[in-house]
């Protein structure tokens, strides 16, 4: 039998069917349409310089999808009621996405060994040795290595996180160790894949081709910028990045400069990222659903 099928693809035809089956495969390939939205870092003096977006597609199956710092519980209770609040939205995003062909990657931060004996972290483990392009992130903070600002890409961030944020009133929250694993109502489905981790991310993404990496999650002005998988080491390691805007979440304390509403303050964050690292969309892009948007924010 094996004979015969290997006399059979020699006929002369087979030039001809690969180039069907190829223009079939390219002619089906999903994508997505973003609206990416920028803002030109040579803006003079102007701190938030206006957006401007453009219609981009990409490709789903080149797309990956990092879920950064969704954990099951914080801290400050204000930020683990928003991250419960916008869960259900990132997953149906999460889910959109995967039914398009993109790939899934959950990043809880220093907990992963909650999900030791499960394929996806295994998967993460065992993904084929891929070496970077640039010398990965070797500094730690809070459980994992971490992407630092660097003057040479960024200006100052947009508001003062250095109370850590949080904007529970009239006490602020005690840090504690609160979480210990992601939370539920994100789904983790058989070919996702589970890692906090420079190497072993940047080795799933060179396996599985990768050429485009969405960030969403928290927070942004702490760990979706600076962990291992975080945007600025994305960014660095040259993928085509973009930040997911409405599923995202900052710990600002509006008792701090600059003194605006806690989402006032996180879409300055936003527009610091658009004009220092990568675009942003919103997570409608995907779903073709409406953007998310918390309770709290009346504006």
């Amino acid at each position: 039998m094996k004979a015969q099928i290997s006399i059979c693809w020699r006929l002369p035809i087979f030039p001809f069917l690969a180039a069907v089956m190829t223009l079939t495969a390219t002619a089906y390939a999903e994508s997505f349409t973003l609206n990416l939205r920028s803002r030109p870092s040579n803006s003079g003096i102007s701190p938030v310089p206006k957006p401007r977006e453009e219609k981009t597609a990409w490709d789903a199956d080149k797309t990956a999808i990092i879920v950064c710092d969704m954990w099951d519980d914080h801290w400050c209770q204000s930020a683990s009621r928003r991250v419960t609040e916008m869960a259900p939205a990132l997953n149906n995003m999460l889910n959109a996405a995967r039914d398009k062909g993109s790939l899934i990657i959950h990043a809880p931060s220093s907990v992963t060994a909650h999900y030791a004996n499960t394929a996806q972290r295994k998967a993460a483990q065992s993904a084929p040795f891929s070496p970077a392009p640039i010398k990965l992130s070797t500094a730690e903070r809070w459980g994992t290595t971490w992407c630092w600002p660097d003057p040479k890409f960024e200006g100052v961030l947009p508001i003062d996180d250095s109370d850590m944020g949080c904007s529970c009133p009239p006490e602020k929250c005690e840090i504690r160790d609160a979480w210990a694993k992601q939370i539920d109502s994100i789904e983790i489905h058989a070919k996702d894949f589970i890692t906090d981790h420079a190497q072993e991310t940047y080795n799933i993404l060179a396996a599985n081709n990768i050429e485009n990496v969405v960030l969403c999650g928290v927070h942004l002005n702490m760990c979706v910028l600076g962990r291992p998988f975080g945007i600025r080491q994305m960014v660095k390691l040259g993928k085509n990045v973009a930040l997911v805007r409405d599923l995202t979440d900052t710990m600002y304390n509006p008792e701090r400069p600059p003194g605006v509403d806690h989402f006032t303050g996180t879409d300055l964050v936003v527009a610091h990222v658009e004009k220092y690292w990568c675009p942003s969309f919103l997570s409608s892009d995907i779903t073709a659903g409406e953007p998310f948007k918390f309770i709290e924010d009346k504006r």
